[in-house]
């Protein structure tokens, strides 16, 4: 199943599921999709039968526009950390990025005025269902309600200022996530899914999530062992290699490219490049 944020028109947000080429209005169950997966995946399919209307009618949001949080490790693919130039990671590194950066499929990233070094990173990301404590790994499938696509974009210049990381990673409109979210058991493995990423024709990256150093059922013992994780919660994996500052020379992203990513049994998460408006504070 397919989970959705859409509108028709200037309707309100919706949630929704896809069944073939139609949109399911799941308003009658939750008023959102984070209320849905704070009731449980399960209470969607009871609500299958409901009002339709075409997919290529509607526009798709993002799925969960304000996640509780939005956790993101770095450093997690082993072509990814050769391409860096950095020793492989002994631990887990973890950043956040701020829920504010969180933006749906067809919707624009921003080149900052205050740098042109904005890079973008194709992610698998997974979403919680449940709330959970002390998971261990072999259990961590259970608490996943999904999995969805992300752009983990980054402001080079501004992420190395700090050893955390969020300043450069959190700017407004730098968290593409869709373009839906695909439940858990429709995912037999999410550690061997070809996930490739364009910038408009030009192929990036192109690799398995198989590379991954510390694996999402890793990730979420890790993560529990020190905080509650709650539904709705996105948690992103990291990016292979292929990104734009490992080039020679880097290639930044610039206002009129378009960035696609596609992770196959996911979906495809497309985002058009603008220069942030210049004007008053708002």
């Amino acid at each position: 199943m397919k989970l959705v944020s859409f509108h028709a028109g200037r309707g309100d947000v919706r949630p929704g599921a896809v069944v073939g080429e139609e949109v399911v209005d799941l308003s009658a169950v939750a008023p959102t999709i984070l209320a849905l997966l704070q009731m449980g995946v399960d209470a969607a399919r009871t609500a299958l039968d409901g009002p339709r209307t075409p997919l290529a009618e509607v526009t798709l949001t993002a799925p969960i526009a304000r996640p509780p949080k939005f956790l993101a490790i770095g450093l997690n693919y082993a072509l990814h950390v050769a391409e860096s130039q950095t020793p492989k990671p002994e631990h887990q590194l973890w950043f956040n990025k701020q829920s504010t950066c969180v933006i749906g499929p067809g919707e624009a990233i921003q080149i900052p005025t205050v740098s042109s070094m904005v890079d973008y990173e194709g992610e698998l990301g997974f979403v919680i269902g449940q709330r959970c404590r002390h998971v261990p790994a072999d259990r961590a499938a259970e608490v996943i309600a999904g999995y969805l696509v992300v752009n983990d974009v980054s402001v080079r210049d501004w992420q190395r200022r700090t050893p955390t990381m969020t300043m450069g990673k959190s700017f407004d409109t730098h968290g593409p996530t869709g373009p839906w979210i695909v439940t858990a058991d429709e995912v037999p493995d999410p550690h061997d899914l070809r996930l490739r990423t364009w910038v408009s024709d030009d192929l990036r990256q192109d690799s398995n999530t198989g590379d991954m150093i510390f694996n999402c059922f890793q990730q979420i013992e890790h993560l529990s062992t020190a905080f509650t994780l709650e539904p709705g919660d996105i948690v992103t994996t990291g990016t292979p290699s292929g990104v734009g500052m490992a080039r020679t020379p880097p290639a930044w992203l610039v206002a009129g490219d378009t960035v696609r990513i596609t992770i196959d049994g996911i979906g495809t998460l497309e985002n058009p490049v603008v220069r942030e408006p210049e004007g008053e504070p708002a």
